[in-house]
């Protein structure tokens, strides 16, 4: 053991194979000679039972008064019963909001996420998300790891989308076709709802504990309450009559009256 300073740090010999020199005034810091000559700062302790190593940095990056402060922090973690290795570990595995939507859209696809009442998700409305996701939610936060998401996060995506930024136009697959994606509220509303789906299917997977989407105030979505006018009811009326008249409309002209005049839906 010697103490760590520059000048040992710098004459230290090169061997034939790495080994570990240890500082004698801070137990578990050290300094790893590499038999190509790199030196990297190092943190040896014990959590649960095993031996772990953290490997601060290399020495020239680091300089050895600099890597004892950070060696003294990450023992201290330790003392209070952290695992500095551990936690890089999951920090360098987190997954992306990008990879956690293909991950979702496959699950999607397959019939394994459930929408309304339990079931699938129509053709329809995934041909909708997969839309949502691909103009809206990656180009926003793609990048972004999930575990690391606030709220914040969320409003500014949101705010982001009712102002227009992911606006484009772009060629669909289909012939001649092509995709006008506009922002607004209504988009923005509708993006972030699914969002917050997908959050609630990876707190189910059990990547996060917490949905950030829960308690985001969103725009409300514009929803048409037009109703028929006195005039247009009397016009409708006259329809149904004369289509009752005909037997093989009866049915459909008294199913068509009760919604009109209930306003019943299958919903």
């Amino acid at each position: 053991m010697t103490k760590l300073t520059k000048r040992t740090v710098d004459t230290t010999e090169i061997r034939s194979s790495d080994y570990v020199i240890w500082d004698e005034d801070l137990p578990g810091f050290g300094l790893r000679v590499f038999k190509s000559g790199k030196r990297s700062y190092v943190v040896q302790y014990r959590s649960a039972g095993r031996s772990r190593r953290y490997t601060i940095g290399l020495h020239g990056v680091w300089t050895p008064e600099e890597a004892r402060r950070e060696a003294k922090v990450l023992l201290g973690q330790v003392a209070r019963g952290g695992n500095p290795a551990e936690e890089r570990k999951l920090d360098r595995e987190a997954i992306t909001v990008k990879e956690l939507c293909t991950r979702y859209l496959e699950d999607l696809k397959n019939g394994l996420v459930l929408g309304k009442r339990g079931r699938p998700k129509k053709l329809t409305t995934i041909s909708t998300d997969v839309g949502r996701i691909e103009r809206h939610i990656i180009p926003l936060l793609g990048s972004r790891r999930v575990r690391d998401l606030a709220k914040s996060d969320i409003t500014q995506a949101m705010k982001d989308i009712m102002a227009g930024k992911t606006r484009t136009n772009v060629k669909t697959d289909k012939l001649r076709g092509r995709a006008i994606v506009r922002g607004g509220a209504g988009t923005a509303a509708r993006t972030i709802g699914l969002f917050g789906g997908i959050l609630t299917y990876a707190v189910e997977l059990g990547i996060i504990e917490q949905n950030p989407v829960h308690g985001v105030r969103k725009p409300k979505d514009q929803v048409n309450a037009r109703r028929l006018s006195e005039q247009e009811y009397r016009t409708l009326g006259d329809i149904l009559r004369k289509a009752a008249e005909d037997r093989q409309y009866e049915t459909t002209a008294e199913m068509i009256r009760v919604i009109a005049l209930t306003g019943c839906r299958r919903s």
